[in-house]
């Protein structure tokens, strides 16, 4: 019978090939091949010490940190399922995760004890399996190194085949409840062959990774590099620091990184000396995603970058990576995402009648990838409407040109309907991007009893700008059908734009923060 390598499967190889090789590393511990190896087959062996059974879920809710990295290869190994936490979830949507995954176990780090024991008798039978990553732990608590070092291997773990699920991805809920995307060990590897294949990675490359652990960005990358034998590199700060993270770029002769604009925008407005203090000549490629970067961006992220190719992707925690827009196209295509990535199959363009539509029209971007997840758990109805027989939507809008580039147009969730037209909050957004005093910008619908909605701009301005809503007005009315401009804007603070744990903003959020409760006369 033929056997599909899993994450466990590929670390154990290199612990054989390269066993002294670096395998992970954070700020605090470095695990070679060979120790990354020993040490998940004792986290396995002792996860499985607790109880736990074959296909159980395990919730995983820490910072950055290479623990990450050791858990991951631990579950598939023992062939549990990683059930990843975004770190800024409250306690109530922790404890509703928890119980829709009926999970068997929790890993934390310190930071969320108090947290998770705020949950109180809704961790049911968790309660009795909680293990904790550092120091500090309550009572009830398993520590992590204890488990670790007096776990004893004996005898085989559980095979694993490759249609079973390794981890249980639950999407940022920008529409509603969060949703628990199931993917298997064989798309997870699928993915890792694609991406090593596209992006032309080799057992040589360092990839430092900077998004959350918890998020389908760094666990695909990271599976990469485990796959072909690579090292990652954790950035384990708490908070982006851009200073720091170039330090670490140059400390550590990283080759790949992948960060949001955001980011990079942070790193090019430090000072020219302090830029200058390091060498990030060893950075050949440069991954940027989650929102549109402007064409001065791109151009400047080169300029640092010299050495760096800029690759920029539009992807899925459900249907992986989608669409890749080449070092080569950045500028001619500027603002699509790009062709088919290398094993994403093919991409179609629907309407509501479930026909294609015309190159230059939008229609709601279905693709069909050899690693699309295997459905929402415990959703049949979410999982039918994100599937039209094997092609998978997960409610983008775009349009398609003559050469075969994809322009995302909006989320169909996002999209504004007033006066009987259809209006794209990213269309509106990318307007008022343009305009020099604005940081930051999102386009929301607000109920009118005329229209049915119109549309909202709430604006972030840079450090030291002031501008009215009168002139925010007038620069779009300069560049965008009348009704397609804002009849109100709203001014608030870099802070208090609500994002997801990689920067995208919350539109949701910000519809029930600012709508009114009940919608205004005409």
């Amino acid at each position: 019978m033929s056997h599909l390598l899993t994450i466990s499967d590929a670390v154990s190889t290199h612990a054989r090939l390269t066993p002294d090789k670096l395998g992970s590393r954070d700020s605090r511990r470095s695990l070679t091949y060979a120790q990354w190896d020993e040490r998940a087959s004792r986290l396995a062996a002792g996860m499985l010490g607790l109880g736990l059974a074959k296909g159980d879920r395990v919730a995983v809710l820490a910072y950055n940190c290479v623990e990450w990295m050791e858990i991951y290869v631990a579950l598939a190994r023992a062939g549990l399922v990683a059930v990843p936490l975004n770190f800024r979830l409250t306690a109530p949507e922790i404890a509703y995760i928890l119980g829709n995954c009926e999970a068997g176990a929790l890993i934390a780090g310190a930071e969320f004890v108090d947290t998770v024991d705020a949950i109180g008798a809704e961790l049911g039978v968790v309660r009795g399996r909680c293990v904790v990553v550092g120091d500090a732990a309550g009572a009830g608590w398993i520590r992590y190194e204890d488990l670790v070092a007096q776990a004893r291997v004996a005898g085989e773990f559980p095979r694993v085949n490759p249609e079973e699920m390794c981890a249980l991805l639950y999407t940022s809920g920008t529409t509603g409840k969060p949703k628990g995307a199931i993917r298997a060990h064989a798309g997870s590897t699928l993915i890792a062959l694609a991406t090593a294949l596209e992006m032309g990675f080799t057992r040589e490359d360092t990839g430092l990774l900077v998004m959350p652990m918890c998020h389908a960005n760094s666990l695909y990358f990271g599976t990469t590099f485990i796959h072909i034998g690579a090292t990652c590199i954790i950035d384990d700060r708490r908070s982006f620091d851009p200073e720091g993270l170039v330090a670490t770029l140059a400390q550590e002769r990283v080759t790949f990184t992948s960060l949001v604009p955001t980011h990079y925008i942070m790193i090019l407005a430090l000072p020219d000396e302090v830029k200058k203090r390091y060498d990030v000549s060893s950075v050949g490629k440069l991954m940027i995603s989650s929102a549109p970067a402007r064409k001065d961006t791109k151009l400047a992220i080169l300029e640092y970058f010299s050495n760096g190719r800029l690759y920029e992707l539009y992807g899925s925690t459900e249907a992986g990576w989608v669409t890749l827009l080449r070092p080569e196209e950045q500028i001619v295509k500027l603002g699509s995402v790009g062709r088919e990535w290398a094993g994403s199959g093919a991409i179609r363009l629907l309407d509501e009648n479930g026909q294609e539509v015309a190159d230059g029209e939008v229609g709601e971007l279905f693709s069909r990838t050899s690693y699309v997840f295997d459905g929402y758990w415990k959703n049949p109805e979410k999982t039918a409407e994100a599937f039209r027989g094997e092609w998978c939507s997960v409610g983008d809008m775009a349009r398609r040109d003559a050469d075969g580039y994809i322009w995302l147009v909006d989320r169909k969730s996002n999209m504004i309907i007033s006066g009987g037209e259809n209006i794209y909050p990213s269309e509106v957004e990318g307007v008022l991007g343009g305009h020099p005093k604005i940081k930051d910008v999102a386009v929301i619908g607000i109920p009118h009893d005329k229209w049915g909605e119109t549309v909202q701009a709430v604006i972030v301005l840079h450090d030291g700008q002031h501008a009215d809503a009168e002139e925010m007005q007038a620069w779009c009315r300069q560049r965008l059908a009348a009704f397609k401009c804002p009849r109100s804007v709203v001014f608030i603070a870099d802070a208090e734009m609500p994002r997801t744990a990689t920067g995208k903003i919350l539109h949701r959020v910000l519809r029930q923060r600012l709508a009114p409760p009940e919608s205004v006369a005409a």
